[in-house]
């Protein structure tokens, strides 16, 4: 039987090298949002250590056909009545983030939060661009889904490794405020991407990852937590890209992966010790693939990537502040309404 230590080592590998292929294979195949496929490796494989089985197939069919069927629904009211459209997209953001909180797939969650913004977003705008965040969304997961197979195949689960723990479940009203400001985290990112979806999709990405990491963050840790993996991921995408200018080839840019991968997937299994949560790693390795992703979709398209790279990393650290902001003020306004109801509780003296 494996030590502990050595199934560790095992999914570190098999989490560095599935993301690192899926991102060869999203930039090789020439994927409409190349930078897709490797963030559902990362939440694949971060999530199960077990590959999906082939009864999953139908429920993965269906998460697509829901995500993109709200995304579709919405546009028309967000283009006749946005306000009124703007406000579903909040209620459905709520209720995803909820459904995760309360004991759901957190990855159904995820899938259905990223479908139901980019989508809507993209329809606002134009419907052909809508039609390509649909294929880019279909396609990156599938493809994640038959990498993650293969890492799971390459480095597999001993048959004898223990369970993982059950997610804790969080109390009916805990779950309400805590996914009302994962809602808020998502939403001015989302109505950047209403004005021009093209340039701010990265920027939904970030704010959906920002989302997730919120769910489990505190007043006291948010601002350790998300300012500091947020700037620790650019750094890593600024390193990253320098070391792929010196020889700037697709097997070059697998391999660099895979070891920036291998860095943060060892700290995110605890083989490396480390204060940060699991999360702090998870949404720097988020960041690094966003960053980086997009990079290349600039230097493709002949743009400035440096000046480019600048406003994105601004942008992404803005949203952070503002994610900051909103856990701090939810969380103040939580406790005062406990302080009142404990106060109307106790009675007079």
């Amino acid at each position: 039987m494996p030590t502990d230590r050595d199934l560790r080592a095992r999914r570190a590998l098999r989490l560095a090298s599935g993301v690192a292929l899926s991102l060869a294979l999203g930039f090789g195949l020439a994927l409409p949002i190349p930078f897709l496929a490797p963030i559902f490796a990362l939440l694949l494989l971060a999530t199960s250590n077990r590959p999906l089985p082939l009864k999953a197939a139908p429920a993965l069919a269906l998460v697509i056909m829901l995500t993109t069927g709200c995304g579709l629904l919405l546009i028309p009211l967000l283009r006749h009545a946005p306000p009124s459209g703007v406000l579903l997209v909040g209620l459905g953001l709520f209720v995803c983030f909820g459904y995760g909180l309360r004991g759901g797939n957190p990855l159904v969650a995820q899938f259905l939060v990223i479908g139901l913004t980019m989508i809507s977003a993209a329809g606002a705008y134009d419907f052909g661009l809508a039609v390509t965040v649909i294929e880019a969304l279909a396609k990156g997961i599938v493809l994640a889904v038959l990498v993650a197979a293969l890492a799971h195949w390459l480095f597999p689960e001993p048959a004898d490794a223990p369970a993982p723990p059950a997610r804790p479940k969080v109390a009916a009203d805990e779950s309400a405020w805590i996914a009302l400001r994962a809602a808020l985290v998502v939403l001015p990112a989302y109505l950047l991407a209403l004005i021009d979806p093209s340039s701010y999709m990265p920027l939904i990405m970030k704010s959906v990852s920002l989302g997730q990491q919120v769910c489990g963050a505190s007043a006291r840790t948010a601002g350790r937590e998300l300012l500091g993996s947020t700037l620790l991921g650019g750094v890593l995408a600024m390193l990253f890209w320098s070391a792929l200018s010196l020889f700037p080839h697709l097997w070059m840019f697998f391999l660099w992966m895979l070891l920036f991968g291998l860095l943060m997937a060892r700290r995110l299994q605890r083989l490396v010790p480390t204060r940060q949560a699991p999360a702090f790693w998870l949404n720097t390795l988020v960041t690094l693939i966003i960053l980086l992703g997009q990079s290349v979709q600039d230097s493709e398209a002949g743009k400035d990537v440096y000046t480019a790279f600048a406003v994105r990393m601004g942008l992404f650290i803005l949203v952070t502040l503002y994610a900051c902001g909103a856990v701090y003020l939810i969380d103040r306004r939580r406790f005062l309404r406990r302080h009142r109801q404990a106060n109307r509780g106790a009675g007079p003296c």
